[in-house]
């Protein structure tokens, strides 16, 4: 078979499995739970673990942009089909709230480690107020990316309309805590940005927006690595100086793609070389981008790697599947195909490597995040935040 055969083969089969989740989720959306875990998850919220007492006054909050990586529950209440506010997600948290995942996402681990609440709450979550979002908030739209094309594929929040809430956050935060406190919660927070999977996934290898006809791959890739750096340039005219921006994970080893490359099996070597490719350019152009926008601090974080040593050496975590989600056959279901009714899912979340065909579960999350946040110790330095690995619960991942 031809690579654009086969490239075509696997967009179909993945538009069919689109259209099957869609048709799902009418029947499903009816079972949804969308209050049932508000009360637990807001006490959760609001009662923060005592440590980094100094590191809270520092970094007042955490800001979150991204997809579904780092989306905390702001889907829950967007007209998409690409929703995750029902059982089993969350089991390990004790609620569904909408995060991709069994349990905590890396913004809520960066948080409670910084003295800061353990779940950093969505903007668009009506069980928080200011009072909440004045110590962390997530933009976060699962399925959205850089290219504002990728979000109109499953109708889901573009990055363009996260910055519109960062402002309306603003002025609410202003009215909440004065001019002064609100300038300098923006100016003193830290912000995670974790995006980009879903523009080659959903967007331009999946041949649904035209971006293929437009760009070559190495041409989409300069053209999200453009849109990165205005996103940068409006977040920094909007008052954030410290950023941890993550690049692209190794994108052609999650279940989903595995799946659609059955016929040669394993991962897909093709987009895994676009995200090298794409990495190398992204923090190319974040280098640059620092020492053009005044008091800006990005730290880039390299995920590749990591994730790839523990897919190819799983024993070092006590894996037993890197190759399929825990959630159902963890072959394609996500979202309205992961859920309660299924009894293939997984007894222990901690054996997998992904909890459904395209998100990690907690624990390599938290090994991984833990690795990282030991080569940005430097950065922390640099913009006078205590170093993460400080705190336990991150030093102790290295013997897991």
């Amino acid at each position: 078979m031809s690579s654009s055969t086969a490239a075509l083969a696997a967009a179909a089969a993945a538009s069919a499995a689109l259209l099957v989740l869609a048709a799902f989720a009418g029947g499903v959306e009816a079972r949804e739970r969308e209050s049932a875990w508000l009360p637990a998850a807001k006490k959760m919220a609001a009662a923060p673990k005592k440590v980094a007492a100094a590191a809270a006054a520092k970094v007042p909050a955490v800001i979150v942009f991204g997809d579904s990586t780092v989306d905390t529950g702001n889907n829950n209440v967007v007209a998409t089909m690409l929703k995750s506010n029902f059982p089993p997600y969350g089991r390990d948290l004790g609620a569904a709230t909408g995060r991709f995942c069994n349990g905590r996402l890396p913004p809520d681990f960066m948080s409670e480690a910084l003295g800061l609440p353990p779940l950093v709450p969505a903007y668009l979550d009506p069980a928080y107020g200011i009072a909440d979002f004045a110590r962390g908030v997530c933009f976060a739209s699962a399925g959205t990316g850089l290219d504002n094309a990728t979000a109109g594929v499953l109708a889901v929040i573009p990055l363009w309309k996260e910055v519109e809430y960062f402002k309306e956050y603003q002025r609410r935060l202003r009215r909440h805590a004065g001019r002064a406190a609100a300038r300098r919660i923006v100016r003193d927070a830290l912000y995670v940005v974790s995006i980009g999977t879903n523009d080659f996934l959903e967007n331009y290898f999946l041949l649904v927006t035209g971006r293929f006809k437009q760009f070559t791959v190495g041409e989409f890739e300069d053209f999200l690595v453009a849109q990165a750096a205005g996103f940068l340039a409006a977040i920094h005219r909007l008052g954030a100086r410290r950023v941890a921006f993550a690049g692209l994970s190794a994108i052609g080893c999650l279940p989903l793609e595995r799946t659609l490359n059955a016929l040669r099996g394993g991962c897909v070597e093709e987009y895994n070389q676009v995200a090298r490719d794409y990495n190398v350019k992204l923090n190319a152009m974040i280098a640059g981008l620092q020492s053009s926008l005044p008091g800006l601090k990005i730290a880039y974080v390299p995920v590749y790697d990591d994730m790839l040593n523990l897919i190819n050496n799983p024993s070092t975590l006590g894996l037993e599947n890197v190759e399929q989600g825990c959630c159902a056959t963890g072959m394609f279901e996500m979202s309205y195909l992961c859920n309660e009714k299924n009894p293939l899912t997984c007894p222990d979340a901690d054996k997998y490597f992904f909890w459904d065909s395209f998100h990690p579960t907690e624990k390599p999350i938290l090994k991984i995040l833990a690795k990282e946040l030991q080569i940005l110790s430097s950065w922390c330095a640099m913009i006078g935040i205590p170093s993460f690995t400080q705190w336990s619960y991150f030093s102790s991942t290295d013997t897991m």
